[in-house]
């Protein structure tokens, strides 16, 4: 169904979070007869300065609003109905979900039964309901074998458990009401506009102001990491080739310790702001590790590779060395973040 002067209308929930934001951004660009509609609630993680090259763009409207709000979402769903949806609104930090679990169910099991009721009742043909989600549904793997499509879920902390359930819920809506569904699961991303309590933005910013580098345990923990614009690139092309009811795991073939991760970006950040290689390893301290910490998470993403032809465009020293450069010129992005001033932003420009 046409919109407007538009072909069809996408949403974007969390749109304005570190992957929304840049799906949200590839999607205007990429299709400037298709309306995009980011809804965010603007909780702690959500920033609209992530979108300030596109908020102006004809194609593109916020909408701040909470996806567990059934009046507020079956409104925007009959207003637009939606072709399709890119669902990533979500409670995603670990830590956080230890000591307020409550919060990810309500968000992400609540919230997405919301969208898939909104979704069977408004939607316009031809699309399809897309939940992002991730390998921490899998639970943790031995130092051998990989992730895939069929690994049974095993989640292990509430984050990951809320994010399974979540699953859950869109396949039985896939079955019980034969809703057009995907889903993804991706490995740990990296990449520009991501909020600093994630490890690698994290130790950017404490690198460059030479404060400690807290590592969980002895750093042994092993993820797989996927660069953000290879993400979406990915969700892009199975959203508009995939196929309707699959699942397909995102990786980026990149399986690296913590400790060697931080050491990499201590040697890169040192060589970036000219300073002697070796100055930052000394900042690294290791604390109490995490409570119920995966030890290791690496996806075969070959399912996506083969049936539709994705591959990552970078490696992940390319990616981590642009990643670097990003956060070292934008510092004005980064204080905004750490003061908490971004949270203003919303206020000035649309409200």
């Amino acid at each position: 169904m046409a919109t407007g002067n538009f072909n069809r209308a996408l949403l974007v929930t969390g749109g304005a979070g570190f992957i929304g934001s840049h799906l949200v951004r590839r999607l205007v660009k990429h299709y400037p007869d298709t309306l995009v509609v980011n809804l965010d609630l603007l909780t702690y993680a959500g920033n609209l300065e992530n979108l300030r090259d596109v908020e102006n763009a004809p194609n593109y409207r916020f909408v701040k609003g909470d996806i567990c709000d059934a009046k507020q979402v079956n409104a925007l769903f009959e207003q637009f109905k939606f072709e399709g949806v890119f669902h990533l609104a979500a409670e995603s930090h670990v830590d956080r979900s230890i000591s307020d679990p409550m919060s990810f169910v309500k968000t992400n099991v609540l919230g997405t039964g919301v969208l898939l009721n909104a979704y069977r009742a408004y939607r316009a043909d031809g699309g399809k309901f897309y939940q992002i989600s991730t390998d921490e549904v899998f639970g943790s793997l031995t130092d051998v074998g990989f992730f895939t499509e069929t690994t049974a879920y095993d989640p292990r902390s509430p984050y990951s458990a809320s994010k399974a359930s979540a699953d859950h819920l869109v396949r039985a809506y896939h079955h019980t009401y034969q809703l057009p569904i995907l889903i993804s699961n991706c490995s740990n991303n990296y990449g520009s506009h991501q909020f600093p309590e994630k490890l690698i933005p994290l130790m950017i910013n404490n690198i460059k102001q030479e404060k400690s580098l807290p590592v969980y345990g002895e750093g042994i923990n092993v993820r797989d990491w996927l660069w953000v614009d290879d993400h979406v690139a990915a969700i892009d092309l199975i959203y508009h080739q995939g196929k309707t009811g699959e699942t397909y795991a995102i990786g980026g073939g990149n399986e690296w310790r913590n400790i060697d991760l931080v050491h990499f970006l201590c040697d890169e950040v040192d060589t970036q702001l000219n300073r002697p290689k070796g100055t930052s390893r000394g900042l690294v301290t290791f604390v109490r590790d995490r409570a119920g910490h995966d030890h290791r998470y690496a996806i075969d993403a070959t399912k996506l590779e083969t049936e539709l032809g994705w591959k990552p465009s970078v490696t992940f020293e390319e990616g981590l060395r642009l990643t670097i450069k990003w956060y070292l010129e934008n510092s004005d992005w980064l204080n905004h973040i750490t003061s908490g001033n971004y949270q203003e932003y919303y206020k000035k420009h649309y409200s």
